[in-house]
């Protein structure tokens, strides 16, 4: 309820009362503009709330909003304006940024005609209707009760003719609108001339309205360490605790709410405590959302609570599309693919579809730009995340549903991935273009889908033991080509006991294997002795030979990564023995190769370039991967061992080989072993230019060149 305070022509009087109960205007509130009116012309309430204190980021998306309000240039082709959007998810900042810019607007004189703001409270329980908009907006335009038609017909033509008056004059009059829920609320509200600019913020995207879009996401890292900065300014527990303030900034999903309220806790009854107490309990607790309630309100009267706002977007939705957001928060995934959604939900793809593209618009769910494979992904926000999954805790039924949602997931990705480990790299390479492109499509296929594949075996739900061993296997070949060794050791400690429970012994020894060749590669190989020793006894007693072969030729690599170089020549020369008994030549080179890794360990140079001329003739016909391997520690041994130009031709050949496959640890491997040859050939140019290849090369597998020893 506003009273007005002086007379104007045309507009209420002292003493007149008008009821705007479902219109918000925000002070300080005023009658006149601040520019001379001309007699008889409409004034207008200076309405907009003050500017938001600690506004930190969103540089693009301020010019970009600004450049639209900007006065035309004279340039314009004439006609309406469409009006600005500003969307995303609740606590995003949208009301932050719309008057952050409609301030700077003012500021600069664009808007002579009055800057209006009405919240017209869509996501609370009553919103205001047009109508209702309209009357509340004619008396900020100078229209008192005594003076307001009573047909709402007339007051809306009365409202776009006081704004066509405005525009007569060179009056330019910003409208802001807060929190549209419906569609059919703006329209009544746009002006009728294209002179003024009509911003508003929603929830939701609103397809079918003519408007420019602007969407918010969270702010980046930088700009919520300000955000934190700035609302607790002076605080010595910036500086004191900078580690639990950029985890607490990461917990709060860099979203302007969440900071606000995690300020505000850190103010109050966390004063006198830690920044990273707040980090445990939130790092900790079941429900963040639950967490993030503070004290009071903000500088806008909103109460500081972040459950409220999610679910006054859940409560928008309908009973199939809340189903749906629930079963997808309940899956700890990363992120989906469409196809992946459509298994958690349950619906044909081209229905999924439709109720992604719901969430969307209502900002739950994200829609990521296609890849170059050209498959969407689709992620929720942390903090909506938790809030839907604290949801549907309380329905038996939503939790069985995901559980169920889950296995579903996991066989769609044991599926997967066991097709695309096919075309990972093969004993027999095919240098086919069509094996390329399979193997490429693999590649890909498993880098979008890593972080769900390695949670795909780690869920704690155990009733599903084959499918979580068979993932796990599938997975290892990728893993071990991207030398994720983290996630390589991680999946095979979990399936190891889960092929134990099965009793299959011939998965038990594959997982052993596997997970003893992750931990010696991974830097843990005195660990790695223990599982693959046992997969050699398995694979002996389930009676596969290759496999037997196989765990010995990786026990021999842990024990040389352990410091004994001369039994791993031994445990070689045991593996290489089995598989020429077998006619595997392939496995006999890999024997081989290894062969002459333990010998150069044990500093036995020429015989080391011996055992790697012999593995590069019986991989040359069977794996160009391999024998470029070959030619790269053959080529390290001659370099040893002083011949520097045989080094050179060596390592050259398996650059090119390299080169050949995404696998730019070993290019940059190569690469630096060829830098200390040509240096020492005296061919210093050509030794610059394969230094700065190989750190190239090391820069994209995310490592330096420094760390190569020689190979591993």
């Amino acid at each position: 309820m506003h009273t007005a305070q002086s007379e104007s022509p045309g507009g209420p009087r002292y003493g007149d009362h008008v009821d705007l109960r479902d219109g918000r205007f925000y002070g300080p509130v005023s009658l006149g503009a601040s520019h001379p009116q001309p007699a008889g012309g409409p004034e207008v309430l200076s309405a907009l709330p003050a500017a938001p204190v600690g506004f930190t980021g969103r540089e693009a998306e301020l010019a970009a909003l600004l450049r639209g309000l900007r006065p035309p240039d004279g340039t314009a082709a004439p006609g309406p304006a469409r009006p600005w959007a500003v969307t995303g998810l609740g606590g995003i900042g949208k009301t932050a940024l719309a008057l952050r810019a409609a301030h700077a607007a003012r500021d600069a004189g664009w808007f002579s005609g009055g800057v209006l703001f009405l919240d017209l409270a869509g996501y609370d329980d009553a919103a205001v209707s047009p109508a209702r908009a309209v009357a509340s907006l004619l008396y900020a335009l100078g229209v008192g009760s005594a003076h307001l038609p009573s047909e709402e017909v007339d007051q809306h033509a009365l409202y776009l003719s006081r704004l066509a008056t405005l525009a007569d004059q060179g009056r330019r009059v910003l409208l802001l609108f807060d929190n549209v829920r419906e569609p059919g609320q703006l329209p009544p509200l746009l002006p009728g001339s294209g002179a003024h600019r009509v911003v508003f913020t929603s929830r939701e995207s609103h397809p079918s309205l003519p408007v420019r879009e602007l969407s918010l996401g969270p702010l980046c890292p930088s700009d919520s360490s300000a955000l934190i900065a700035e609302a607790l300014h002076g605080d010595d527990r910036l500086e004191r605790e900078a580690d639990s303030v950029g985890e607490l900034t990461v917990l709060c999903g860099h979203m302007p709410l969440a900071l606000q309220i995690a300020a505000a806790l850190l103010r109050h009854h966390r004063s006198r405590g830690r920044v990273a107490s707040l980090v445990e309990e939130l790092r900790s607790g079941h429900r963040p959302t639950g967490t993030l309630r503070g004290p009071g309100v903000d500088q806008y009267g909103r109460p500081l609570a972040l459950a409220p706002v999610f679910e006054a977007s859940m409560r928008r939705l309908t009973a199939g599309r809340a189903r749906a957001m629930c079963l997808l928060a309940q899956i700890a995934c990363a992120d989906y693919d469409t196809d992946t959604a459509a298994v958690v939900t349950g619906l044909p793809a081209s229905e999924t579809l439709d109720v992604l593209d719901d969430l969307a618009c209502a900002h739950l769910v994200t829609r990521d730009q296609p890849g170059d494979e050209g498959r969407e992904r689709w992620h929720l926000h942390g903090l909506v995340r938790s809030y839907a999954c604290a949801r549907a805790a309380t329905d038996p039924e939503l939790v069985a549903a995901a559980r169920t949602a889950r296995a579903r997931v996991r066989r769609h990705y044991g599926r997967q991935a066991a097709e695309c480990d096919r075309h990972m790299p093969s004993p027999v390479h095919d240098p086919s273009p069509d094996a390329v492109r399979r193997r490429e499509a693999a590649l890909a296929w498993f880098d979008g889908e890593h972080a769900n594949l390695v949670a795909a075996v780690l869920w704690p739900e155990d009733d599903e033991p084959e499918a979580r061993v068979g993932l796990a296997l599938s997975l290892a070949g990728y893993l071990r080509w991207r030398r994720f060794f983290e996630d390589w050791i991680a999946v095979g400690r979990a399936a190891r006991p889960l092929a134990r429970r099965l009793g299959d012994e011939r998965a038990e020894a594959a997982v052993c294997n596997q997970l003893g060749s992750a931990l010696s590669r991974g830097g843990a190989a005195g660990e790695a002795i223990e599982p693959l020793t046992r997969a050699a006894h398995l694979f002996r007693r389930v009676g596969d030979p290759t496999g037997e072969g196989m765990a010995w030729n990786n026990l021999g690599l842990a024990q040389r990564r352990s410091g004994d170089p001369g039994l791993a020549l031994a445990t070689h020369t045991r593996a290489r023995g089995r598989f020429r008994e077998l006619g595997d030549r392939w496995n006999e080179g890999r024997a081989q190769h290894n062969i002459g890794l333990a010998l150069d360990a044990g500093g036995h140079h020429a015989e080391a370039a011996a055992a790697f001329v012999l593995a590069c003739e019986l991989h040359r016909d069977h794996d160009r991967i391999y024998h470029g391997d070959s030619l790269s520690s053959l080529g390290w041994a001659l370099y040893v061992t002083g011949r520097t130009d045989e080094a050179i031709v060596a390592l050259q050949e398996a650059l090119r080989i390299r080169r050949e496959y995404d696998n730019w640890y070993a290019t940059g491997l190569t690469g630096s072993n060829l830098t200390l040859a040509l240096e020492a050939a005296g061919r210093s140019a050509e030794a610059a230019e394969a230094r700065a290849a190989a750190d190239e090369a090391c820069a994209r597998a995310g490592t330096r060149a420094i760390v190569y020893g020689h190979h591993h």
